[in-house]
């Protein structure tokens, strides 16, 4: 057996490697999201066109971040140039995997860029099996991704079949170039960050934790992983949370191990007396059909096994309760009835009319804000991109409402207005504090 084994590694292996070209260092910097590493390679001379793989069945890095889902690393390649209408293995462009794999904000990324929503890409090496990327996501019933898709693919079709070209700028016999196709997907607004100096407060700790996709199939919290990039993006620049004192789990980055490791264990061992703390989740929420206590959903959560694969919020509200911080804000853009919306329930179980006050470890220290209350379902702003509570907290924030009270004032009807406007259902913010925080400064100018 170990003559075999030797002639392998002596024979067969350098045949099976010749032609791959193994994983580079900025390779597995796009895959890991280390978006620090990936711009130290990068400004040190990285090739981000290297191909990783085999003849045919390679990649590049944005090929990478594209089908790993890391919309800041995709940002950064092509802001550097990255061709975002690459043909990769399988005449797979970045759009193409990235819908396949359910990254509805790296597609809003590539299509800002100008990715060709046309261009099809196969699921397997047989003839015949070439989709385009709506395909894709019709396929997988990703309908935000399909949705921003369609509408690229009606606006390509439009420019191409629509548009008529002026005779008097062709010549005879020369094929008019068509030009690249930027379509406009809409950007939030408050995903534009407000112009101001942010007052740095050292001892400020944050854990931003955002699930839109789960291991277990569950449906997904459109538009929570965004919620959690911009809304982290926001504490550091115009909350004043220092980068290296901030933890942001997003998607499969979101096991309840890490709930447990950040919120268990690295806040105790970071938090001290004047500390502040601000914990933000956006994603699925599930009630325990048997005790009717509320769950966070993490990325490997199974809300029939709700109790082994959920965090409780007593939990997170006890363990936060035993810090030393001088105050800690939560918020929560879920709902946990099971009724819908952005939360999930046990196959078979029924909703529940859940008392949120109920679910709160009260405290002179913790205030929550949470996104609705009893039965009622947190709604998403597809027209923003975000979950409708947090873009109004974001929004508010940006306008200048730095008070805790002052925010929550300026949220709930803005919150109230829409979804009984758009979405046709009754969704009213909860703000749970004791009164000596209700003038609390989030932030200063």
């Amino acid at each position: 057996m170990k003559k075999i084994f030797t002639c392998f590694l002596i024979f067969v292996l350098p045949i099976m490697l010749a032609g791959c070209t193994l994983p580079t260092p900025l390779w597995n910097a796009t895959l890991k999201g280390d978006i620090k590493e990936a711009e130290r390679l990068l400004a040190g001379g990285a090739d981000m066109n290297v191909r990783v793989g085999v003849g045919y069945d390679s990649y590049t890095a944005l090929h990478g971040a594209a089908m790993s889902g890391h919309a800041n690393v995709a940002a950064i390649l092509i802001e550097k140039g990255a061709n975002v209408n690459e043909s990769g293995g399988l005449k797979r462009t970045p759009l193409w995997l990235a819908s396949f794999n359910g990254h509805s904000d790296v597609v809003h990324i590539l299509l800002e860029a100008g990715a060709d929503p046309t261009i099809k890409g196969y699921t397997q090496a047989v003839a015949g099996y070439d989709k385009t990327p709506l395909q894709i996501a019709q396929e997988k019933g990703y309908s935000v991704i399909a949705r921003m898709l369609r509408e690229a693919e009606q606006k390509e079709y439009k420019k191409l079949y629509a548009k008529e070209t002026k005779e008097s700028d062709q010549k005879p016999g020369k094929i008019t170039r068509r030009e690249t196709y930027k379509p406009a997907i809409i950007k939030s607004d408050v995903d534009e960050l407000p112009v101001m100096q942010a007052k740095p407060n050292k001892n400020a700790y944050a854990i931003v934790i955002g699930v839109e996709k789960y291991r277990q199939k569950l449906p997904k919290a459109d538009f929570a992983d965004n919620d959690a990039r911009i809304m982290a993006e926001y504490l550091t620049k115009v909350m004043g949370y220092p980068e290296e004192n901030i933890v942001t789990l997003i998607n499969d980055r979101a096991l309840k191990s890490d709930f447990e490791k950040y919120l268990g264990k690295w806040l105790s061992n970071n938090v001290e007396k004047d500390s502040s703390v601000f914990v933000y989740y956006s994603g699925h929420g599930a009630p325990n059909p048997k005790t009717g206590d509320a769950y966070l959903v993490p990325y490997d959560g199974d809300p029939s096994f709700i109790e082994e694969t959920g965090y409780p919020l007593k939990r997170l509200y006890a363990k936060l309760d035993k810090l030393p911080a001088r105050e800690i804000i939560v918020v929560l853009d879920s709902c946990f009835s099971g009724a819908g919306g952005r939360s999930v329930l046990a196959k078979g179980a029924r909703p529940l009319v859940m008392n949120m006050d109920k679910q709160v470890f009260h405290s002179d220290r913790i205030a929550i804000l949470s996104a609705s209350s009893g039965s009622q379902i947190s709604s998403t702003h597809e027209k923003e991109g975000h979950g409708l509570f947090t873009y109004f907290l974001l929004k508010g924030i940006k306008e200048g409402n730095a008070e805790l009270g002052t925010l929550y004032n300026y949220l709930k009807p803005q919150v109230e207005r829409i979804a009984r406007k758009t979405y046709n259902n009754e969704q009213t913010p909860g703000l749970i504090a004791p009164v000596g925080l209700l003038n609390l400064r989030l932030y200063d100018r």
